[in-house]
């Protein structure tokens, strides 16, 4: 399960090695919370324990973040 490392965020954003058939789209975590994230165009699939405001700072961070999600997602399934 590939990690994409934000600086400063206590946020864990993954993908799974075994989801390649479906869209782009990042994992996060944050204790028991969890999301997921559909990346072009950035927005909420599914989330679990993550208040609204919460969702809305991830989905900013995401977008700031957003070539390096992509260019982590392209190096591990194009391998």
């Amino acid at each position: 399960m590939p990690a994409i490392k934000i600086p400063g965020s206590p946020y864990r954003l993954s993908f799974f090695s075994n989801e390649r058939n479906e869209p782009m789209h990042v994992h996060v975590r944050r204790e028991s919370n969890k999301a997921k994230f559909w990346m072009n165009p950035v927005r909420l699939c599914k989330s679990q324990g993550f208040a609204a405001h919460e969702l809305k700072r991830i989905e900013n961070l995401i977008i700031e973040h957003q070539t390096e999600i992509e260019r982590a997602w392209n190096e591990h399934f194009s391998a």
